[in-house]
Order: structure tokens, then sequence, then C-alpha cells
């Protein structure tokens, strides 16, 4: 072996020796680094957490009523239980009176109807008139100004969370999540909490808080209407938020928190973050109770896909579905074949322990004025 050739072979054991040597520090960097970085992400999720400490908020199937006297159970019921029967029918409730003394049970699973019930009974309690003319009359106007109710939530929750751009009717959206549950988890508290865990961790990070807050508040708006137009909750309130003019870093929180599409912004995957933290807190959630809310939803969408079915509510702890017919468009043979139809279609689609009540009432009104 000359010099050279001896020089050559000693510089290429230093360089494989050198490589060798470089490749395991490499590991070791990298093994530090990444140790290093799920540190750092889990501090700032504790971080997140640690500032934000919300009550849990879970929404059950009862509201109660106090009465000023056991006498007005009697007069509620009315003659032949026809007073009871009124304020079901429009309102889509069960209404429990009992022996537990001075109070009344309203038990429905949709929190809306369980408000309006519970705010038009307290005015025809405190009105003292109890008949069915004066109670479809009072279920309507408090219908009229839940609206106005439910818009003046959704702009009150934009203002909390320093929003003054939002298009003015989200407010209506984001207001009706305060009356949707999410496996017994009020939706609209849930989406605050979010946005706040979201902007938090973005500050920490560096990002942008406003955009993270922006994308947790809107990430659920879709829960408002999905189960009335149908798909999934995302891509409705992708819809929705393109509509009304909402930035894209938005709309792609919204879809990517479900999987809809991947994410093309940080602030996106810290919503998606800030979504599961949310809905992981010890007692945020109950799976028995939002399985038992979901069939009662599928038995009202089922028969609500019917022709000339005016209203549907499932009642008694899904134990009856009532259904409100047009009477100019179906003839009582008509009505009669429709209820067993719907019945027929309730037993092939949902599973139920039991026997599933289906009534249907045909109503006609005719009005005149003496004058």
């Amino acid at each position: 072996m000359t010099k050279e050739e001896a020089k050559e072979e000693l510089m290429k054991r230093v360089e494989e020796e050198a490589k060798l040597e470089a490749a395991k520090l490499m590991k070791e960097i990298e093994e530090t680094m990444r140790k290093e970085a799920e540190k750092e992400a889990k501090w700032n999720l504790v971080t997140a957490i640690q500032r934000l400490a919300p009550e849990i908020t879970t929404s059950y199937t009862i509201s109660v009523v106090d009465l000023p006297s056991n006498d007005l159970k009697g007069r509620i019921i009315g003659r032949e239980g026809r007073n009871i029967r009124a304020f079901e029918m429009e309102t889509g409730v069960d209404l429990i009176i009992d022996d537990t003394p001075d109070i009344v049970t309203i038990s429905s699973f949709d929190p809306l109807r369980r408000e309006i019930a519970k705010e038009s009974l307290e005015r025809l309690i405190a009105d003292g008139r109890i008949h069915p003319g004066r109670i479809e009359e009072v279920v309507s106007k408090v219908k009229e100004e839940m609206e106005a109710k439910i818009r003046k939530l959704g702009e009150e929750t934009c203002l909390e969370l320093g929003f003054t751009d939002v298009h003015p009717e989200l407010f209506y959206y984001l207001g009706k999540l305060y009356y949707r549950t999410s496996y017994t988890q009020n939706v609209l508290l849930h989406t605050k909490e979010v946005a706040y865990l979201a902007g938090m961790m973005a500050a920490e990070l560096g990002l942008d808080e406003k955009a993270a807050r922006r994308g947790g508040l809107m990430h659920d708006i879709g829960k408002s209407i999905s189960h009335e137009v149908g798909g999934s909750h995302s891509k409705v309130g992708a819809e929705l938020a393109k509509r009304y003019g909402e930035p894209d870093v938005v709309i792609n929180a919204i879809l990517y928190h479900h999987n809809d599409e991947p994410a093309r912004y940080p602030e996106a995957v810290l919503v998606a973050a800030a979504d599961a933290l949310s809905a992981a807190r010890p007692g945020a959630r109950r799976e028995a109770l939002q399985s038992y809310i979901n069939r009662l939803e599928k038995i009202e969408a089922i028969v609500n896909s019917f022709e000339n079915v005016e209203k549907s509510f499932a009642i008694q702890a899904g134990r009856e579905v009532r259904i409100i017919v047009n009477a100019e468009k179906l003839s009582d043979e008509e009505a009669y074949m429709l209820t067993k139809e719907i019945a027929r279609r309730i037993e092939k689609e949902v599973e139920f322990p039991g026997q599933i009540k289906v009534t249907t009432i045909r109503e006609s009104r005719f009005v005149e004025l003496a004058k």
C-alpha cells in the first residue's frame, strides 16, 4: 500500500466513524427535542386548562314550575283534562302533575320546548286565566319573544368573546346553541369554553389568538340546524360560516374538528384540541341520556318526513309520538292510513324497548267574528 492509498483508507475510516457518531448524536438530539416538544405541548395545555376553570355544564330533561297554591293543579288540568291536553299539544312537552305539593314538572328532551313551556305556564299561573284559547295565545307570544331572546344571547356571546364584526344573522344560530345539548353538555357553554381554551393555547404558542378564539366559537354552530336540514354538523356549520362571510381559518377549523378536511392553519388544530379537552372534562358528558335523546329525535325526524305532517312531538319519554296533520289535505281515512304507515316505519327503523303509541290528530278550525 502506497502512502496515498494509506492516507485515503484512513480518511475513509475516519469519515465512516464520524458519520456513525453524527448519526448517534442526531438520534439523541431528535429524542431530546421530541421529549422537550411533548413537555412544552403538555405545559401549554395544562396552562390553558388552569387559566380556564368553568363550571361543568350539563342539562337534564325536566324543569320544575313552583305553584303559589296546590289548588292551581286542578285549574291547570281543567275540566276533563282539556287544559292540560291543550297545553301539551301546543308546546310538545309532558306536564307531570303528581302528589308533590306546590310544583308541576315539565318533561321534554328538547331544552327549547321545555323553556317555552316553562315560561308559558308561569305566565298563565300569574294571569289566572287558564283555558285552551288563552293557552294557545300565551304559547304563541312566548315563541315570538323566544326568537328575540335567542338573538340577544348570541350577540352577548360574541361581545363577551370580543367580536364586534360577526354577521347579525349568525347571532340567532349561536344563541340557539344554548338550547341544544351534546351528551347532556350545553353546546353554547361548551362552545365558549372551546373558544377560550383555543385562544389561550394560541397565545402560548405565539399564534393568532383571535382567529383561534373565533374558530372555537363557531366550531359547533352547525348543531343549531343540522337536525333540521340533515348532514353532519361540521359541513352544515361550514356552509353557514361561508354564507355569512366568516374568514377561511374559521371555516377550516369547523371542518377540521371532525376531519372533514385537512388542517390548513395551526389555529384549526388548536380548536380541535380544545374541543377534545372540553368534552373530556370529568362529568361533562353522559352518553346514556344522549342515546335516549337521539332516539327521540330520530322518531320525530321519521314522522316529519311524511307528507302533510304539520307538527310532531315525541312525548312520554318516547313511549308516544303525537302527530298533527293538515286537515284540509287529509281525510279521516287517509289520516288513519298515515298513522299505520308511520307506526310500521318506526318499527322498521328505530330500536326501542316496549312499544310506541302513534297518535294522529286531525283538527278543523273555523273562525268568524261577531261584530
